[in-house]
């Protein structure tokens, strides 16, 4: 599987919880139990997630419904 720019971008948590439509909450909930995808860190007082991450947990979502 290649790896495009696109699958590297970051999204910043507005823009996670508009695509998955999750909370902030659920989502750090669902970071600690190990059921979405871990945020990197972008600074001191940043973290994003990669596209290609949530990309993939949306699709993996789909197909188990």
């Amino acid at each position: 599987m290649e790896t495009t720019f696109d699958e590297l971008s970051i999204l910043r948590l507005p823009q996670v919880m508009q695509l998955v439509g999750l909370g902030r909450t659920t989502i750090y909930d669902m970071m600690e139990k190990g059921i979405f995808p871990r945020s990197i860190s972008l600074g001191t007082r940043a973290i994003g997630w990669r596209v290609g991450d949530i990309r993939r947990w949306l699709e993996a979502r789909r197909k188990n419904q």
